[in-house]
């Protein structure tokens, strides 16, 4: 390569001006160019965020160090699966995802043979399409919502869910006679994030309800909402529920206007 075209390549891979606005947003945005391809630190980027995100797809949920988290936070726990027999299946089958296995569908009913009291909400931990998101925050969210709760609610019984969709709340919560159903659930990876964590709130759990019934708090990691920030919307979302006796399109999330702290931080400008 000459020193004219070695000048000109060099030129055409400078880092765009509008480098600056990168730092309001994890999208791949100014990443300059070279020729008429990528740069290769961002094309080296594209490739590790796209693997994170395949392996956080497949990877199984570690239940171990979640169970000990949770006992010690004083939750009762009960492990289950889905119909998925493996993840090859849980991948294809949507369906078998959202329902539990006659084995889970059994503990659970002696489970709530035994419970004196039915819980007001109870937290269900799914692995999803991230268990990485369920591993990494599930425990700090729990944490925070044991921490805030509001006088009068029980909260005392996780159940981990493995091979799991939002909709396996259902049959969890019906099964315990729960009030409300929260499903801790790893969202589906991005190239931003491969450890998002979401919660689904539902009201009177039971078959036939469709994602209409539920509201959705999303973008919980590192660089998204926290534990206690996403603590504070769900009570919020909870208590209007049990106000209301519903949940879905019909409960406006309205916690960013009246409870200033579940705001996002932004950058200053």
């Amino acid at each position: 390569m000459t020193t004219r075209a070695l000048l000109n390549a060099n030129a055409l891979s400078e880092v765009d001006p509008w480098d600056e606005l990168r730092r309001f947003t994890p999208a791949r945005i100014a990443i300059g160019r070279s020729g008429a391809s990528l740069p290769t630190r961002a094309l080296l980027d594209f490739d590790l965020a796209h693997a994170r995100a395949r392996d956080a797809v497949h990877a199984p949920l570690d239940t171990a160090p979640l169970c000990s988290g949770l006992s010690a936070l004083g939750m009762a726990t009960v492990e289950v699966q889905s119909a998925a027999g493996d993840r090859a299946q849980y991948l294809l089958r949507p369906d078998l995802g959202r329902r539990l296995s006659p084995r889970s569908a059994h503990a659970l009913q002696a489970l709530a043979d035994t419970q004196r009291q039915a819980p007001d909400l109870l937290v269900v931990i799914a692995d999803g399409l991230s268990a990485l998101a369920v591993q990494s925050h599930a425990l700090p969210v729990c944490e925070q919502l044991l921490r805030q709760a509001p006088a009068g609610w029980r909260c005392d019984t996780a159940v981990l869910a493995s091979q799991a969709r939002v909709a396996l709340g259902d049959p969890c919560g019906a099964l315990l006679g729960a009030g409300m159903v929260a499903v801790l659930i790893g969202e589906r990876p991005g190239l931003s994030s491969a450890d998002s964590l979401g919660i689904y709130l539902t009201a009177r759990p039971r078959a036939g309800l469709t994602d209409a019934d539920r509201n959705c708090i999303s973008n919980i990691h590192r660089a998204g909402l926290s534990a206690a920030q996403a603590a504070a919307k769900l009570w919020w979302l909870a208590c209007e529920a049990r106000r209301l006796g519903r949940t879905g399109v019909d409960l406006k999330d309205e916690s960013d206007v009246l409870l200033p702290d579940v705001r996002p931080a932004l950058p200053d400008i």
